[in-house]
């Protein structure tokens, strides 16, 4: 699978699931006062392409993870099947406005509250430990490890459960194999590559049930 945002360029969703894709995680928001532009109608064009649809919001530190949560809602409209994550991570271009863990909880519980069911959370496993405890809420959500080594390490707070989705390769790796896994995606200048930690059809499981 594949994660996307209106900064990467898509030609045609019918060649990306003919490169063996079968599901794309589109940026939906960011904060509470970025929507991305593409996502609204890159869905009905991915979905008609037989590829599975989620969203995520990158989390920052200004506003209230609840608020954040609301307007993460209302941007990525999620209706049945639709996956929901959670970007948690360092914000390089300024650090003093990342989410905080506080804020991370808030935005799950309330993503929770309004959908019934817990968002993924995407993060790298040293901004993780230390920081994440295995009796955290955000522990009970499904675990997007980044990590691009030759296999993830997971983060403590997720030493039972494992990890779910494993993005193995950034957008700079296009074109190229990483770890093994890596191949050309057509339809798109660029994107992040993920695996699924399952075969096809315990894909479709966890998507049906997550979504």
């Amino acid at each position: 699978m594949i994660d996307l945002s209106a900064h990467t360029a898509v030609s045609d969703f019918r060649l990306v699931r003919a490169s063996n894709i079968l599901a794309v995680i589109h940026k939906a928001s960011e904060g509470d006062f970025y929507a991305d532009s593409a996502c609204a109608a890159r869905r009905p064009q991915a979905e008609a392409a037989g590829l599975l649809w989620g969203t995520y919001h990158f989390g920052k530190g200004d506003s209230p993870g609840a608020q954040q949560a609301a307007f993460f809602l209302d941007s990525s409209r999620p209706i049945q099947g639709t996956l929901l994550a959670l970007d948690l991570e360092a914000n390089e271009g300024d650090p003093s406005n990342s989410m905080t863990l506080d804020q991370a909880e808030a935005f799950v519980q309330a993503v929770a509250s309004a959908t019934g069911r817990l968002p993924l959370v995407y993060v790298h496993p040293t901004w993780a430990n230390g920081r994440i405890t295995p009796d955290s809420i955000l522990a009970r959500c499904g675990l997007w490890v980044v990590d691009y080594h030759a296999s993830p390490e997971i983060p403590l707070a997720w030493a039972r459960s494992g990890w779910r989705l494993w993005q193995y390769a950034s957008d700079n790796y296009a074109g190229r194999r990483a770890h093994g896994h890596t191949r050309i995606v057509q339809g798109v200048d660029r994107c992040d590559r993920n695996l699924f930690n399952g075969d096809v059809a315990a894909l479709h499981r966890f998507w049906n049930a997550a979504a």
